[in-house]
């Protein structure tokens, strides 16, 4: 059998749904039990609105409005999550326990967790209109009684959060209240008694390995004083308590910034095992700073069952037409031969590197350019399931690479694509007694001798010296220093900016999954600022830059450069204009309607690409999605 070899040696790391899939499949999994107060003060106290011409918020609509948007948020990002909705404080009650004043509002009747699912969302975000009438809200905590609804809600989420092992989940509990002392209303030694047995309950949820925090709602006028109660309960004292004051949230944006803040953590990508020599090695967790994001690839669906196609590969004999089994034994041709292969051999030739790290030497660090970094560094810290002796080998590298300012050279990759990566150590940084940035390392990948091309040089024949490059005037300088000037984006940072087309993919998907009407209107916030460069001084100033560089006679239409195009530009354009002439042969509107798209080859489908000025880059299924896109269908 003919051995293809774009198929059997391609790079896996190319592939985005690979890496999507190993990043899920390698990431811990969360549970999350949301935990809401329902007591008359959630409804009552109101925030004012961002809008003037909105109503004022309750707490409780603040609460519920957030964990719909991070729903919303999870059934993207993080689908295989867990979570549950528990409201405490409530006239009815719905748990496996049968515990007063605690409502589960999603899984009740059963043990486990949901995933977020659209109709859990849409049945969430009408539950506000009918809270009153099907579950109600209560004083739980009163004097007179023993009720404990805080301790029973505890007990209830710790019930549900049971499923899973601590190592490979993450347990947590994020508690939404506007009220610092639950226990204000009792006094002398019940109010003692039930507030060391809440302790308790939560301390035993801890000893679990889940994690409770609170997200508290401010007052208008008084500020929430955790140290009242809450500070025992989540563990916090000392700086961490000075620290967490200023995060208390009133209104709904602060409070969606702090939810983000504690659900969207970074999250192990891959568990990497480092050898230092023969013998020694450790055990590191990488964490990805920068991950890409990319739409879901095109699946076909059977026209009558709806169900996802499934490609199947049969051989048949060119001479009877018979089925023939799959050979055990491939070929390539090479010089008039055929390269016999078992499929043993192809798995040993794919098998160049483990995907773990080994150390090779160390560099001075000006001997790393800033050029080397093509792609986003990967951030590696010590496993927790590591040794002790582990920990101390990694800090005894990181500290000696800070000291003697020297990065780590190591071999890594994938089976199919071996990399020499650095590992450059980052100190810590503490501001204000909280940590701005880890202790750790971070893993450079390093490029290949063919990723770094020289700047490719212009040349002007206008001043009758051919060979002589065109350099700029001091006036010219300067004149491009004051634009730069002008134009400079303050506190610049890419994170800052979504990607409106992902954005509107998302939006579209929400608004199919949740049946709404309306599609959500996307701001796109990487269009130029047509305001800020109309301002005078930024016209002013491009205007004297362009009169420098072409002077006062310069007619921008009928000015197509001065650069003599090179051998590089000369084949684009001409690759550009046959796929422009090979474009005007196909009817693709028909196609796209028709749904015969998917049968043209993928040379056939970059004629569309290329002709539109559109990347030509990805798989099929990306092609054909990237031609309806800009078709708008």
């Amino acid at each position: 059998m003919d051995l293809d070899a774009d198929d059997i040696f391609r790079d896996d790391e190319d592939d985005p749904d690979a890496q999507l899939s190993l990043l899920e499949n390698e990431s811990s999994k969360e549970y999350v039990v949301y935990l809401v107060d329902a007591s008359p003060k959630m409804f009552s106290t109101t925030c004012p609105a961002a809008e003037e011409d909105q109503k004022d918020e309750t707490h409780f609509h603040i609460a519920i409005s957030c964990i719909s948007h991070t729903l919303k948020t999870q059934i993207i990002n993080k689908s295989y999550d867990q979570v549950a909705i528990c409201f405490f404080n409530t006239r009815e009650k719905k748990n496996l326990q049968d515990l007063n004043g605690v409502f589960v509002f999603n899984v009740t009747e059963r043990e486990f967790l949901d995933r977020p699912t659209a109709r859990l969302i849409k049945e969430f975000d009408h539950l506000e209109e009918s809270f009153s009438k099907n579950i109600g809200s209560q004083h739980g905590i009163v004097s007179g009684t023993r009720e404990n609804s805080l301790y029973n809600a505890i007990w209830a989420a710790q019930a549900l959060l049971r499923k899973g092992s601590a190592k490979t989940v993450d347990k947590r509990i994020l508690l939404f209240t506007n009220e610092d002392d639950p226990f204000g209303s009792i006094k002398g030694a019940v109010k003692s008694d039930m507030t060391r047995m809440t302790l308790q309950r939560a301390k035993d949820a801890q000893d679990l390995g889940i994690s409770i925090e609170l997200l508290p709602l401010s007052h208008p006028d008084e500020e929430f004083n955790v140290s009242q109660f809450y500070a025992d309960l989540i563990g916090l004292e000392g700086d961490d308590l000075a620290d967490f004051m200023p995060s208390a949230g009133s209104k709904l944006e602060d409070m969606k910034d702090q939810l983000r803040k504690r659900m969207f953590t970074k999250r192990i990508v891959k568990r990497l095992k480092f050898t230092i020599v023969n013998g020694i090695s450790i055990e590191l967790n990488s964490y990805a700073l920068i991950r890409p994001t990319f739409p879901g690839a095109i699946t076909w669906l059977d026209s009558v069952t709806n169900r996802p196609l499934k490609s199947e590969r049969t051989f048949i004999c060119a001479d009877t037409g018979a089925l023939v089994e799959e050979s055990t034994r491939r070929f390539h041709p090479y010089k008039n031969q055929n390269i016999t292969f078992s499929m043993r051999q192809l798995s040993e030739i794919k098998r160049v590197s483990t995907g773990h790290l080994h150390l090779l030497g160390f560099k001075p660090l000006s001997c790393l350019r800033d050029y080397y970094n093509l792609k986003p560094s990967t951030f590696l810290y010590p496993s927790d399931e590591g040794t002790d002796s582990s920990m101390c080998i990694f800090i005894a590298l990181h500290r000696s690479m800070i000291q003697l300012n020297r990065f780590a050279v190591a071999f890594s990759g994938s089976s199919s694509r071996p990399q020499l990566v650095a590992l450059i150590a980052q100190e810590e940084v503490i501001q204000s007694g909280s940590q701005i940035e880890p202790p750790g390392m971070h893993m450079i990948y390093l490029p290949y001798s063919d990723d770094i091309r020289l700047v490719e040089e212009r040349y002007s024949d206008t001043s009758g010296t051919s060979g002589m490059v065109t350099k700029a005037s001091d006036d010219q300088i300067k004149k491009a220093a004051d634009l730069i000037k002008r134009i400079d984006l303050k506190d610049f940072s890419v994170c800052q900016f979504t990607n409106p087309a992902l954005q509107r993919h998302y939006a579209v998907l929400q608004a199919l999954a949740l049946e709404e009407d309306d599609i959500p209107e996307m701001k796109d916030e990487t269009l130029p600022d047509e305001e800020g460069l109309a301002r005078p001084g930024v016209v002013r100033a491009l205007e004297e830059f362009k009169t420098s560089v072409y002077g006062d006679n310069y007619d921008e239409e009928n000015e197509h450069g001065i650069g003599k195009p090179t051998e590089a530009s000369k084949k684009r354009k001409a690759n550009a204009d046959f796929a422009t002439k090979e474009c005007e042969n196909y009817d693709w509107g028909e196609l796209a309607d028709t749904g015969k798209l998917k049968d043209l080859t993928v040379v056939e489908l970059k004629y569309y690409l290329t002709a539109h000025n559109l990347p030509v880059s990805g798989k099929k299924e990306a092609i054909i999605s990237r031609i309806f896109t800009h078709m708008g269908k």
